[in-house]
């Protein structure tokens, strides 16, 4: 078991590497120059040039991209100052000659070049929403999704079947933007006064009044418009899934010993079925982190994805570049939890691993 974690989280290290670098080299490969941004058009050449070695832009690209990782990574060398120490945040740990020091510290993903703020910072205050918004969607759509692939299963050919593998093809093939716009022009704004919900919102309102208030209402548009391909995804592995299952010789035996058809269904079949349930849900769950940016941005819902096209349209590549290593990391420590959960179902998968 120890053996398989090790490897498992080798091999996250690599996908992060990997991302490190196309993120890096995409960054040098796009147009406009950091300093113009940073500087402002009424600045003068000394105070660019300050700005450019400070940010380490005039020496080779190599140096750059060791930098780079340099400030990245948890445990790093830099060079003992006040200045350095200021801005790293660091714990020294040991000594790297008269001027150097070992440190621990969080990682550094540089300063947005809009706002001067840390980028680690604003990833963090945006991603908080994003997070509750996909925790939201995938916990309605495995909840709804597995009960109407059981139900599906069940029923298997009637009407209702036919009616539930209709509407889970159709799910599955309208792109989430799309469903985006439609719950927020229908129930957001044409039925607003029946609904009571909003076009736009976030999680937490600012009021003149009352302070910051968490609005849950505004959490419901969103979560539904991110949760519909995953649903209709979950909905037809189940069903799947469960009829297989159900054909099976264990199950039959079960009936034949007379258990309660409940608690067969419950105990015996759907947790064998849910293996490739949890398979889908781990890859939805890490990628609906990056696919809710499209609908943060109908919603102009505060979370990383909104935060990220903002980004994009400044070219505040620093910003860019943080948050997609967030979502890489994410991506790589879901995967983790669900192999581990994927092995704690499957007995055969558990054997293999003592």
């Amino acid at each position: 078991m120890i053996k398989y974690l090790i490897g498992k989280l080798i091999y996250g290290f690599l996908v992060i590497l990997g991302v490190v670098h196309v993120v890096f080299f995409l960054f040098h490969a796009l147009p406009g120059d950091p300093v113009e941004m940073m500087a402002g058009p009424q600045s003068n050449n000394r105070i660019r040039e300050k700005i450019r070695t400070e940010m380490g832009l005039d020496q080779p690209l190599s140096m750059q991209f060791l930098h780079y990782l340099n400030d990245l990574s948890p445990l790093s060398v830099h060079r003992h100052s006040p200045e350095a120490q200021h801005k790293y945040n660091y714990t020294p740990l040991a000594s790297w000659g008269s001027e150097r020091v070992f440190v621990l510290k969080r990682p550094f993903l540089r300063r947005s070049f809009q706002s001067n703020r840390r980028v680690d910072e604003i990833v963090w205050e945006n991603l908080l929403g994003t997070f509750w918004l996909t925790l939201t969607a995938m916990f309605f759509a495995t909840i709804t999704g597995v009960g109407l692939g059981v139900l599906s299963a069940l029923g298997k050919g009637s009407w209702y079947d036919h009616t539930i593998i209709s509407i889970s093809v159709l799910g599955m093939s309208i792109p989430s933007f799309i469903v985006a716009i439609s719950l927020a022009m229908l129930f957001g704004y044409y039925w607003s006064h029946f609904t009571g919900l909003e076009l736009t919102g976030s999680l937490w309102v600012n009021s003149p009044l009352h302070g910051r208030q968490l609005q849950l209402k505004n959490l419901i548009l969103p979560a539904l418009a991110l949760s519909v391909r995953p649903l209709a995804l979950i909905v037809q592995l189940t069903r799947n899934s469960m009829i297989e299952v159900l054909s099976q010789d264990y199950i039959r035996t079960a009936y034949a010993k007379g258990l309660n058809r409940r608690r067969i269904i419950l105990f015996h079949a759907l947790r064998n079925a849910l293996n490739p349930v949890t398979t889908a849900v781990s890859g939805w769950l890490a990628s609906l982190m990056a696919g809710a940016f499209f609908v943060e941005y109908v919603f102009s819902w505060k979370g990383i994805g909104l935060k990220t096209i903002q980004a994009v349209n400044q070219l505040d590549f620093p910003v860019i570049m943080g948050a997609t290593l967030s979502i890489a990391a994410i991506f790589v420590m879901v995967n983790f939890l669900m192999d581990l959960i994927y092995a704690w179902l499957d007995p055969k998968v558990r054997g293999r691993l003592q």
